[in-house]
């Protein structure tokens, strides 16, 4: 018996990265999941492997979320789940970053988690209630140099998700945020998207430099969010609901800023 058996989630940015490893463990614990990305060509051929249902979802569009959730409810009846997983990262010096890539953060980012949550949390409470993921970051409990449009957005996510969760208790969704630190997906270690790159030495590379920085001594894993994914998705965290979960390997206990 799963721990989501029955339940549906749709999971966004779900074609790679923590996205997928959160469909992957969400599909084993019984749920029916609504893979959503706009990596067409990989989301489907995850969601066919898993025996899922794939959906075309540009998070900052507001047409595509309320198409998603009718693709949803057409193949599954109803939605009792949302994990708002996509998520860009630029790099940039705050006064030398254009307004354009400022505001194309902010809409994947920032505009794509209030939408989910405007747009799913109705149909949400409508099947009786369930629960709402949003992924923030250890920069939404902090600054960093060089990540400034992306912290400022994490920080956004972190103050729609206790708004959500007053909001919406009486309708019994629960609403949480996790902030991962540095997990090792293509966000963080490109070399991933690379077929002409060692990933693996990279990630190697990788654990060099956060096991200097990380109290834990590496880089986190995929897997290790997607598990604190399901456990607010799950009963287990049923009397929590507008907190973030930070997963950073002890990085805030100590060091706050490269």
């Amino acid at each position: 018996m799963g721990k989501l058996d029955g339940r549906v989630v749709i999971v966004t940015g779900a074609a790679r990265g923590q996205g997928e490893q959160e469909a992957r463990l969400f599909t084993a614990e019984g749920a029916r999941v609504v893979l959503a990305d706009v990596l067409d060509d990989r989301g489907e051929a995850l969601a066919k492997e898993l025996g899922q249902s794939y959906v075309h979802l540009d998070v900052g569009r507001e047409a595509d979320w309320a198409a998603a959730v009718a693709a949803a409810k057409q193949a599954y009846g109803s939605v009792d789940g949302l994990v708002n997983n996509a998520g860009i990262l630029r790099f940039n010096a705050l006064v030398d970053t254009p307004l354009d890539e400022f505001m194309n953060v902010v809409q994947v980012n920032q505009v794509g988690c209030f939408l989910g949550i405007k747009t799913v949390a109705p149909e949400i409470a409508a099947a009786g209630g369930g629960t709402i993921v949003n992924t923030a970051s250890y920069t939404a409990l902090t600054g960093m140099a060089a990540v400034g449009t992306y912290a400022t957005t994490k920080h956004a996510i972190l103050g729609l998700t206790r708004v959500a969760a007053i909001e919406l208790a009486s309708e019994k969704v629960r609403v949480n945020a996790m902030c991962p630190g540095a997990i090792d997906t293509p966000m963080s270690n490109p070399a991933q998207l690379d077929p002409d790159a060692d990933a693996e030495e990279m990630s190697r590379a990788l654990d060099g430099v956060y096991r200097k920085l990380v109290p834990l001594g590496r880089i986190g894993k995929p897997e290790e969010v997607a598990r604190l994914a399901l456990f607010l998705t799950c009963d287990d965290s049923s009397y929590i609901t507008g907190q973030p979960f930070v997963i950073d390997g002890g990085w805030l206990a100590g060091v706050t800023v490269i």
